[in-house]
């Protein structure tokens, strides 16, 4: 057997293995001999047909497949030996006719390589990272929702200016089918409170999501759409009433502090107001983290410049879905994934340089960490380690989870490293400054 690489150019190379006989003729041979010992052909007694006729029939099937065997592991050891790093798999070159009987069986295969570049972490454009606060605007309408969470309902017949409204938006175009309950005083405009007020249970109101709330993010929780489409959905839904009622706000006593926190931690309103602000701004840090890992990837992957190798890279595309791709979808296809694989590229690369890995031991704390959040939520606090072993290795022998866990871990690790590393221009904002300035 003889292997040669042939570098087209920086990106592309082509790799051609020829192979004789003597590589694959012994494991054919001992094959067609099982086969013979197996036949049973009218004419002869099992185990005594002619080895010739044993080869006419299974020959060419055998060989073809015990030297496309051989050109794999061949193939998969000499990528490895010359630790070639390569982008999507090996592409063979298929001739029109190919000669099984040929003395030198030559195979070719389309290398596309991984780009040399390097990346530049200290740019002088510094990327942006939010401080999200608890405005003390927040902090007033939060613990105005507790007291109204916690208050004395009564039902009203027809809704009124403060009242409590709950139905069902319905928009089939955005598949939108949810239940949610909103104040009439909410509402942003005379027009909308207008449609609202006087309604009864039963009623249907048809209204534009445009300019709907005063918080344009009221829609995220009551539509149940994104973040993203807050800002600009700009749509009818039907809204049927199902129930009205009004709330007397609960006083902020020790009977509405130890509703909230049993463990008597707070005692006071301005106690449980500090309590909501601490707690909104590490929901906000979260939200700020995963923003600032965004907005820096975005960063990388357009700072960074480098060439791919795109038409390999289309051709593998159209072979490697489970449904051949045309030439036209492949590449529509690359185009919509070309900047996620830049970003993997350069994520692999910094992770390579930097030495950033992903232990198994690290991936089972973070499994227990996520899992006794979960069940801090169902009340049980205080799990034992036995059982929080036993679920993390549960979890963990799932692959789509283990998958989804790596890349959370991952990307924790890669915006501590990137706090570490980059310079970064801080803002601070609030949450509604926030979403308008992020999502606009």
């Amino acid at each position: 057997m003889n292997i040669t690489r042939e570098n087209v150019d920086a990106l592309n190379a082509v790799v051609k293995i020829d192979i004789v006989a003597e590589d694959y003729q012994a494991k054919v041979t001992e094959l067609l001999t099982e086969r013979r010992k197996k036949a049973d052909l009218p004419g002869f007694r099992k185990g005594q047909v002619p080895m010739g006729m044993i080869k006419k029939q299974h020959g060419t099937a055998i060989v073809m497949e015990e030297v496309n065997k051989l050109l794999q592991q061949s193939l998969n050891n000499y990528l490895a030996n010359q630790k070639l790093e390569i982008l999507g798999n090996p592409l063979p070159r298929l001739p029109e006719q190919f000669d099984w009987d040929a003395e030198t069986l030559s195979f070719e295969f389309e290398l596309g390589l991984v780009p040399e570049f390097t990346v530049d972490l200290k740019s002088k454009k510094k990327v942006t990272e939010y401080k999200i606060i608890a405005t003390e605007e927040l902090l007033d309408e939060e613990m105005k929702n507790i007291q109204l969470r916690y208050g004395k309902v009564s039902p009203l017949e027809e809704a009124t200016t403060k009242a409590n409204v709950t139905g069902t938006f319905v928009n089939e175009d955005k598949e939108i089918n949810k239940k949610g309950t909103f104040l009439v005083s909410d509402l942003q405009g005379k027009k909308n409170t207008k449609k609202v007020v006087g309604a009864k249970v039963g009623d249907v109101i048809a209204l534009d999501t445009k300019k709907l709330f005063e918080d344009d993010n009221r829609l995220e929780h009551l539509l149940g759409v994104s973040p993203e489409e807050t800002n600009t959905l700009d749509i009818t839904v039907s809204f049927t009433v199902e129930e009205i009622t009004e709330t007397a706000p609960a006083d902020l006593d020790k009977e509405l502090f130890d509703k909230l926190f049993a463990d008597g931690s707070v005692s006071t309103a301005t106690e449980l107001r500090n309590k909501i602000k601490e707690d909104a701004e590490i929901q906000f840090k979260q939200q700020g983290d995963q923003q600032l890992l965004n907005a820096v990837t975005e960063h990388l992957v357009e700072n960074t410049t480098f060439d791919l190798p795109a038409e390999f890279l289309k051709k593998w595309l159209a072979t490697a879905a489970e449904k051949p791709l045309t030439a036209e979808e492949a590449t529509a296809e690359f185009d919509k994934s070309e900047k996620s694989l830049r970003y993997q590229l350069i994520e692999g690369k910094i992770m390579k340089e930097h030495k950033i890995k992903l232990e198994y031991p690290e991936l089972v704390t973070y499994t227990k960490g996520f899992i006794r959040t979960q069940m801090a939520q169902y009340g049980n606090t205080n799990p034992e380690e036995k059982e929080l072993n036993d679920i993390a290795g549960r979890i963990l022998q799932n692959k789509e989870e283990t998958q989804k866990l790596q890349a959370q871990l991952i990307s924790q690790k890669l915006l501590t490293f990137y706090k570490e590393n980059m310079n970064f221009k801080t803002k601070e904002l609030s949450y509604l400054e926030f979403t308008k300035e992020v999502y606009k």
